[in-house]
């Protein structure tokens, strides 16, 4: 056993060495996203094939366990690593504001010494008693309420982009696009609502619950487009769109993870465990959504573009005098790149996404289900429908906040 955790210790290394010296400044985000998904797939492994291994650790096995529990613990306890290491770096790139900052290299290089860092880190977790990990996981909750948060201020920041980048373009094909896209996604809304029916609302039986998420769905989305075009409101039909389809997709994601002998989930009735394949389709579908959102988190003007960055707006003069040696100094601090993105504010929402993967493939901590399942339970489905229910809210507050309160700048 030794000699194998030898042979692998050396492998890690030696790999860790390789992909460290080809990451560039320009790749540094995509290395970043690529640990986190080394991360995921880890967790992963550990949950399929861990559960014996830690059966034999004492301090975690002080009582008797199911299956599921040891899988919760070494999701967790992965998580809790992943989590350490962003939180970490969110610690040390506070106040970055330029690329002459040393730390803007410590972001950008040093990935040796960030890998063994944190793998040293995964193993650690690994060491602490129960207590602390099951903290973690109650706390993991809220954190993956706030990357479900996160996830959707980006996406309005996204729309409202993406409807101000066609309109400026003042030109009739662009209108005309405009219109095509918002009518196709609100059929496909609508459409896609209507099959939620067929599938979740199985004749013969009383699916109360399913048909008011449904209802509710095709409301808001009603409900988005009326408001969008009041004369009122300084809204747009593309933004309500994408905003409905979103809404219909989450409500999908909600209905299908209602436990395997619920009568009413019509698409995965008495399915009690999936296939190899099925798992791996699902798994790398939860990693490049995850990432996709850390990757669009850490690109958002909206979030994270500091004040002494470009994007953020132009700044003041920061010489107006003739005094040459003071002059010199001020030039050599205005020359200095500003960073376009705040790190630690990158960091952070990679700690928000592990909690939220964490909640994943732990199925939010309950192990009820199957321990052949993901993101199945009652507990995934409410956060689902009320991650549906604050994007809504969130949208229409975007719309009437103007009116609501005049005298404030949205």
């Amino acid at each position: 056993m030794s000699c194998l955790a030898s042979c692998c210790a050396a492998a890690t290394c030696g790999l860790c060495s390789t992909v460290a010296s080809g990451i560039s400044k320009k790749s540094a985000r995509l290395a970043y996203c690529g640990l986190f998904g080394l991360s995921l797939i880890v967790s992963w492994i550990l949950r399929e094939v861990g559960a014996p291994l830690l059966e034999k650790l004492p301090w975690i096995n002080s009582s008797t366990h199911p299956k599921a529990w040891y899988q919760e613990q070494a999701v967790l306890r992965v998580s809790l690593g992943n989590f350490l290491f962003f939180v970490i770096l969110a610690l040390i790139m506070i106040g970055v504001k330029d690329q002459n900052d040393r730390r803007d290299s410590w972001h950008h290089g040093g990935w040796t010494a960030k890998m063994v860092i944190w793998i040293l880190l995964v193993i650690l977790m690994f060491f602490l008693p129960n207590v602390i990990i099951t903290v973690y996981g109650t706390l993991s909750k809220f954190g993956a309420g706030l990357f479900l948060l996160v996830q959707v201020i980006i996406l309005l920041d996204f729309t409202h982009t993406w409807n101000d980048a066609w309109v400026e373009k003042d030109e009739q094909k662009w209108y005309i696009a405009l219109l095509v896209v918002s009518v196709c996604c609100y059929l496909s809304a609508f459409v896609f609502s209507g099959i939620l029916f067929i599938w979740f609302n199985p004749s013969g039986h009383d699916c109360g619950l399913n048909v008011f998420f449904i209802v509710m769905t095709m409301v808001l989305a009603f409900s988005f487009g009326i408001i969008a075009l009041h004369p009122a409101v300084n809204g747009s039909l593309l933004p309500a769109s994408v905003i409905s389809v979103y809404c219909a997709y989450v409500c999908y994601t909600g209905l299908s993870s209602e436990p395997r002998d619920y009568v009413c989930n019509g698409l995965h009735y008495k399915s009690s465990a999936v296939s190899t394949s099925t798992l791996i389709l699902g798994m790398l579908t939860t990693v490049l959504s995850v990432i996709y959102s850390a990757l669009r988190a850490g690109s958002s003007t909206t979030f994270l573009s500091p004040p002494s960055s470009p994007r953020a707006g132009t700044a003041k003069p920061l010489l107006e005098g003739d005094d040459v040696e003071e002059g010199k100094e001020k030039e050599k601090e205005k020359e200095a790149p500003p960073v376009s993105y705040s790190y630690s504010f990158f960091h952070l929402i990679f700690a928000l996404a592990s909690m939220y993967s964490a909640m994943l493939l732990s199925g939010w901590t309950s192990s009820s289900e199957s321990s052949d399942l993901i993101d199945v339970g009652w507990t995934s489905v409410w956060v689902r429908i009320c991650t549906e229910w604050v994007t809504a809210g969130l949208y229409v507050w975007t719309l009437v906040a103007p009116l609501i309160l005049p005298d404030r700048e949205f």
